[in-house]
């Protein structure tokens, strides 16, 4: 347990921000499993815009980072084009 102020405070908030960080990360693992476990390719493409976006959102909130979003929305959108129709 931290015995500065300073620290005590710097715990108390990290843990939020992980809680946070954690919530954000479990929304987009969720939405890019809908869309690698849709059926049908016309079902992943109507869902990969909310995937992207959720990415998307991930990187303005500071959780992913920009090229890791960038790498996953594009290997996200060739798995769907890919998919038989």
């Amino acid at each position: 347990m931290p015995q500065l102020k300073s620290s005590r405070k710097r715990l108390r908030q990290m843990q939020k921000i992980r809680a946070r960080n954690r919530s954000v990360r479990t929304l987009i693992r969720g939405t890019l499993k809908r869309v690698r476990n849709a059926p049908t390719k016309s079902e992943a493409e109507a869902l990969l815009p909310q995937a992207q976006s959720a990415v998307d959102r991930s990187v303005k909130k500071g959780v992913v980072h920009k090229k890791v979003a960038a790498r996953c929305k594009s290997r996200l959108t060739r798995f769907v084009r890919a998919m038989e129709a």
